[in-house]
């Protein structure tokens, strides 16, 4: 039996069910662990800590398995996580086909996110123990699922810091359509597995294009009209989509990537939404929006949904001024009595922060604003309450008072 042995006072996170073991916290490893193995942790004193994946590169040094020291870490048990990660998101198909069945440390897979767009399964193998077992976990996928496909989109920056390769490629099925179309609240989106961001679209979303499609069908009852919107980071138009479904007029989606552009536009084009509603801009979003305020362009709503600032805690100071950034300068493109979206899905800034960025960016803009409402993943992406870290993507909804 191979152990990892904690320095004293090492073993509080993990008596409170915390899944992360810290290079920092090893006082000692008993053996010579392969990459991914299961090794056993044990207290300064022996006692039983959890089963753990080992992996020598990462300053995550082992992820828990289970704190359970009867269970035994095989195939039955990989099995039994799965399906009851599977079922218990079996009430969002009669909504939408495309779900986050598995989501890593919160569904105790610490490391593998699966999605499911349709009949096509993309997961990631992030950490040193899924990618261990890979073989046995898409074996097992397609003995539960009803999927044709499994794509593996391991090529994330993740798989570097585990000391991982990167893939990107077919596990087992039929090869993918350039596109698989999902169904979401009525709007239809095409999702590129091989090249798109992370698995392709984002699942996590959901709740939020909800909320934002209600928001123009609310506008439109009550101002008579639909209204304008930027879509700001639109990757493949989410968002737009959303909102023109909702009854907007005009929805200006502003992303670097003319390729994802290229995709939000047949998306629209899959609604029937032609050019004089769905509009497209390829440009860096700071210098758009500078160049809007300067031309004195405002908007009923603007949404800000950028990339992950902060990578880490070392980049917090630095991506607090850059959410800071573009939340005035959307605060000032908004009529009066607007709207704003705004996220940050980094997780090293926390809900509490991010709420008082925004503060700071409301105070600078000269205005008052109610947030009126939270964003965060749906219910496909529960939160371990034992692992905050878990709660990466954090949202406000703003409205602006006169």
């Amino acid at each position: 039996m191979i152990n990892l042995v904690l320095r004293k006072g090492k073993e509080k996170s993990l008596l409170r069910r915390h899944p992360w073991v810290y290079d920092t916290a090893v006082k000692r490893v008993e053996g010579d662990p392969e990459l991914g193995e299961t090794v056993r942790v044990l207290s300064f004193d022996g006692r039983f800590l959890a089963w753990a994946a080992y992996s020598p590169e990462s300053s995550i040094r082992a992820r828990c398995w289970s704190f359970n020291e009867d269970e035994v870490i095989d195939e039955a048990w990989f099995e039994k996580k799965l399906r009851h990660a599977i079922e218990a998101r079996a009430n969002l198909w009669e909504r939408t086909n495309a779900v986050r069945v598995i989501f890593a440390e919160n569904d105790g897979l610490p490391g593998l996110v699966v999605d499911q767009y349709d009949n096509v399964l993309v997961a990631q193998f992030l950490s040193a123990g899924v990618h261990r077992h890979k073989a046995l976990i898409a074996k097992l996928l397609k003995q539960i699922t009803n999927a044709v496909t499994l794509w593996d989109r391991s090529d994330a920056s993740a798989c570097h810091r585990e000391g991982l390769p990167l893939n990107n490629g077919l596990l087992w099925g039929e090869e993918p359509p350039e596109a698989v179309e999902v169904v979401e609240d009525g709007v239809r989106y095409g999702i590129d597995v091989r090249n798109g961001h992370k698995t392709g679209f984002y699942v996590d979303q959901r709740e939020s294009r909800l909320t934002a499609q209600k928001a123009a069908e609310a506008f439109r009852k009550k101002h008579g009209r639909g209204m304008r919107a930027l879509n700001c980071f639109s990757y493949t138009g989410g968002f737009s989509l959303a909102l023109l479904k909702g009854g907007a007029d005009e929805v200006i989606s502003v992303d670097s990537s003319q390729d994802a552009l290229d995709m939000a536009k047949r998306n629209a084009e899959r609604n029937g939404f032609g050019e004089d509603k769905a509009k497209f801009v390829c440009e860096d979003v700071f210098q758009y929006l500078r160049r809007m305020r300067d031309a004195g362009e405002t908007f009923d709503l603007v949404i800000l949904d950028p990339p992950k600032f902060a990578s880490s805690h070392r980049h917090v100071t630095r991506a607090s001024r850059a959410y800071k950034d573009i939340n005035l300068l959307g605060l000032r493109l908004l009529e009066e009595g607007g709207q704003l979206f705004t996220f940050s899905c980094s997780g090293a800034i926390d809900v509490d922060l991010f709420q008082k960025i925004i503060a700071g960016a409301v105070f600078d803009a000269g205005c008052d604003a109610w947030a009126v409402g939270r964003f965060a993943g749906g219910e496909d992406h529960p939160l371990l309450m034992t692992y905050p870290e878990g709660e990466y993507l954090k949202g406000l909804h703003l409205l602006v008072r006169s």
